[in-house]
This record gives C-alpha cells, structure tokens and sequence, in this order.
C-alpha cells in the first residue's frame, strides 16, 4: 500500500466518534494546559500515562497528539496576554505578542498566532506523512553498531544543547544513565545497584519518575517563588481577526516559520526554543520594518509560533521511525509506547499501521479543532487565568499522588516519587536541564543492548562498533556537537 492510501486508512481509524471524542479531549485539555503557566504537555502526558492504561493505545495516542498540539495553541495566549509563556517555545513570541496586546492589538496577536499555527501545524504533518516512511525504510540497514552511534549522538547533543552548561547537561544526562542501569541485569540475571532493597530489582518504573520530574518537582519550583500578588491580565479589544495588511505581513513568516521548525524538531536537541529563536531573528532581519521590533511587530508573533508548531511536528519523525526521543515530551511518548508493549521503530509501521496511521491522521484533524477551539473561543480560556495557582497546583499534586498509587499501589513508589521530585526541584534551582536525565533513563537500555550485540558480533572487537560509515557519520556529529560551541566561543573571544 502506498502513502496516501494508508493515510486513507489512518482517517478511516481517526474519523470512528470514540476517537474523534479522544481528540476532541486532547485538544482542549491542551489548549487549557498551555494557557496555564508552568503546566506544559510533557507534564500533562505524564499525569495521564496512570489513566489510560486501560484505554486502547489508538485512543490513548489520539489523545495525546491533542495533547501535543493543543499546549502550542494555548502557549501563546498567556504570551501575548500576560507576558508569560506558557510553553518554553512561546518565549519569542511574548516579545512582540505582549506589545501588540498593549497597544489594543491582542486579538489580532492572537489570531495570528492561532492561524499561524494551523497552516504550521498541517504542512508540518504533511511532510511528517511522506518523511516518516522513507526514514523508516532506511532505519532497516542500521546495524546494532549504527543504532549505538545513534544514542551516542542523541546523548551528546542533548547534553550540550539543553542547559545553563555542557557540565550540568552532562552531569543530568549521567543521572539519568545512572537510574536507567538499576535492576536486574538482562544477559547476566544479576542485580545492579538495587542496594538490597528488593523494590528496585525490577528497575526504577519510567512512571513514577515522569511524574515526579514534572508535577513534584514543578510544583515545588513554582511554590518556592510564589508571590501573592495579581498578575496583569490585559483585555482583549480591538478586531477580532486581521486586517489585509497584517495578513499580507504574516504569510510569509507562516511559511519560513514551518521550513525552520520542522527540521529542527526532528534533530536530537533541536527541541522547540531553537527554531522560534532563529525564526524571530530571520522575520527581524528580512523586515523592512525593523523599527517595529520590541515594540509590537506581527511578524515577531507570525514566524515563532509556526515554528513551534512545526518543531511539534518535528519530533514525531524520529520517535516514530527510529524510536529516539528529541525532546521531554517526546521521551513521555516513548514511554507510553512502552507502557503498551511496543517498541517506536520501523517495525511499527508494519506491525501496527493502524496506530501510527491513525495516530497521523488524528493531527489533521485535531488541528481543524484546536483552530475552531481557539479563533472564536480565546475569551473564554483566558478565564482559566484567574484559576488561583495554589488551588490549582495542590489538584495537580493530589492527581499525581492518586495516579501512582493507582498503577504501583506500593508506598516505595510513593516515596521514591517524593524523593525525585526534590531531587528535580535541586536541579532546576541550581539551572540543571531535565530533558538529558529523561533520555539518558529511557535510551539507557536500548543502547546497552544493541552495544553487547555489536560486540558480541564483533567477538569482543571493539573497533566493530567503527567499521559502518553510518556509525562513523553518527559519531562525527557527536562530535561535532561537542566541539562547535567551544570553537565559536574561542572566536568569539
């Protein structure tokens, strides 16, 4: 079957009305998480992985792709309007979008956003719909050898490229290893660091440390600098969709926003900041209205947000086709997978068309959604804003607790969950990246086994793990990644 008539196929599973109502789900609880600060779709998806695990893994990922999508409509609202990102890629955005808002333009900041993420969010999962496969033909001829060069590569970049420094990703990511390697030893049956306690002789449960990570450790972050004061919610006034000019400014920045986002979604560390980075200071550049930069340009709110939306798109391609995670919330994802027995790769698409397919199709049609969620409904979720954060947080916390206890039923897992949850709480204080100690932790496995596998076939030849150019090319990069920042820095100086 070729591409499209399998797409046919994904529409016919993403069009059933029990699936249609996953999505529909999906998308508002996304949009309603993103306009929330501090609650982003990693911690969502992580909430709900105790909740579905009785739900289908169609229905559960059609959810969560809403999820996915959702958190980077409603990540612009509280930018635009309260100057507060919602989502760490709605940075760029609350740069123009809040001075837009000021001066009486918040509604067209806001429409911009929203059909900018629409046109992003379709033409990203277009490409997503033709890339995917022809990646996942070519992950057929990786080796073990080529597979252990690409977590190498995925180690290292997301170790440099998230963080204050190379040393706390570093350090993060050898947390993550660290935690990955406890329980019993696959090939040899023998217990590793479980420090006799019998609880950790089936390893540390993926579950518990997602939630603690995102919900406990977050709580406590936002909780430590908590001040009781009201934040300045501005109205929304003023048309209510774009006049023709600042249509004709926006739909080029829509397109070069996708072209960035999505590539730089789908390399290991590209994650979402990178690409509305570059996307604002390519609009600025390319503007022959500079002078309107920092002070409300709709190109600075146009560009970003599609983007980031693209970027969404973007980590798709390698956790479906390679089964390697590029940011947090696709290493959530990778979990899920897992909670259901099955392993991201190129095998999954002929062993479960139905899921990625489905899972696929449930993108177009959760974006048609979130744009006729988010157009004509925006006043009614910046209500969600005057929720007081207190109430708000300690229902998150009351979730998370009955969530574990719910799948784990054991009161180790409950302190072990307490336990992370400090223990991210430190790292976020002292600026230590948590999306290196969530991939170290779940690629930790994959890369050990196809290692011994290499080596094995090597016959304890370690130069096997060189002799694949795929494998030299995946090392050259990591590398790269290694070495580039360092260099430019010297420039620099």
């Amino acid at each position: 079957m070729d591409t499209l008539s399998l797409l046919l196929h994904g529409f016919g599973v993403a069009l059933q009305p029990m699936n249609l109502m996953w999505a529909l789900l999906g998308s508002v609880l996304g949009t309603a998480i993103g306009i929330l600060p501090g609650i982003g779709p990693a911690l969502t998806i992580a909430l709900l992985l105790p909740v579905t695990v009785s739900v289908g893994p169609v229905s559960a990922f059609i959810m969560f792709a809403g999820v996915l999508y959702g958190a980077m409509y409603g990540g612009s609202t509280t930018a635009i309007l309260i100057n507060t990102p919602g989502e760490a890629g709605s940075m760029m955005t609350a740069l123009e979008g809040n001075k837009m808002a000021r001066r009486g333009r918040g509604a067209a900041a806001l429409a911009t956003a929203a059909i900018g993420s629409f046109i992003a969010g379709t033409l990203a999962t277009l490409a997503l719909t033709f890339a995917a496969p022809a990646v996942a033909e070519l992950a057929f001829i990786f080796t073990p050898a080529d597979y252990f060069a690409l977590t190498i590569m995925a180690f290292t970049s997301v170790a440099v490229v998230m963080g204050a420094s190379r040393v706390r990703g570093f350090i993060s990511l050898f947390l993550g290893l660290a935690l990955g390697v406890i329980g019993i030893d696959a090939m040899t049956g023998q217990p590793r660091m479980t420090f006799g306690i019998p609880d950790l002789l089936d390893g540390v449960e993926l579950t518990v440390v997602l939630v603690s990570v995102f919900a406990v450790g977050e709580i406590l972050y936002v909780a430590s600098r908590y001040r009781h004061q009201s934040e300045e919610i501005i109205p929304i006034r003023g048309k209510a969709f774009l006049t023709r000019d600042e249509w004709r400014r926006s739909w080029k920045p829509w397109l070069r926003g996708t072209v960035i986002g999505f590539p730089m979604g789908a390399i290991p560390g590209g994650g979402s900041e990178l690409p509305t980075m570059l996307s604002y200071s390519l609009e600025k550049n390319l503007s022959s209205r500079k002078e309107e930069f920092g002070k409300g340009a709709i190109e600075g709110v146009a560009g970003p947000e599609a983007a980031n939306n693209a970027a969404a798109a973007g980590i798709l391609v390698p956790l479906l086709t390679l089964g390697l995670p590029t940011s947090a919330t696709a290493a959530i994802l990778l979990v899920a997978f897992q909670n259901y027995g099955l392993q991201p790769g190129p095998f999954l698409f002929t062993s479960n068309p139905e899921l990625v397919w489905g899972l696929i199709a449930s993108l177009y049609v959760g974006n048609c959604m979130l744009l006729v969620l988010n157009l004509p409904l925006v006043g009614l979720w910046v209500r969600l804003l005057y929720i007081p954060k207190p109430q708000l947080y300690a229902g998150i916390l009351v979730f998370a607790m009955i969530g574990i206890w719910g799948v784990s039923g054991s009161v180790f897992e409950l302190a072990m969950m307490a336990a992370m949850g400090v223990l991210s709480y430190v790292m976020r204080v002292y600026g230590f990246p948590i999306a290196p100690l969530l991939i170290g932790l779940i690629l930790v496995p994959l890369a050990e086994n196809q290692l011994r596998t290499a080596l094995a076939a090597g016959q304890g030849d370690f130069l096997v793990l060189f002799h694949s150019p795929i494998a030299v090319s995946f090392y050259v990069v990591a590398a790269l990644f290694l070495t580039v920042p360092w260099l430019l820095k010297r420039v620099q100086r």
